[in-house]
């Protein structure tokens, strides 16, 4: 029994890890805290491209306080 949790732990891992290498080559800019966050959204049933949509949509927000908060401090 305990081999075939550490099988699939095993399989868990590689394929975040595969994941995470697509990403990068992606350029996504997801680490594998968020990549693994992203993936288990998906998993619940979150629309992949809306997840996709408010990641842009943060970023261009936190962009945004980066740029106004160099502008007046």
């Amino acid at each position: 029994m305990a081999s075939a949790a550490n099988a699939n732990l095993n399989a868990v891992r590689e394929t975040m890890d595969v994941l995470l290498e697509i990403s990068r080559l992606l350029n996504t800019g997801l680490d594998m805290e968020s990549l693994s966050i992203c993936v288990r959204l998906c998993e619940q049933g979150i629309n992949p491209e809306a997840l996709s949509s408010v990641i842009k949509e943060l970023r261009k927000a936190s962009e945004s306080l980066k740029t106004s908060e160099n502008c007046t401090g």
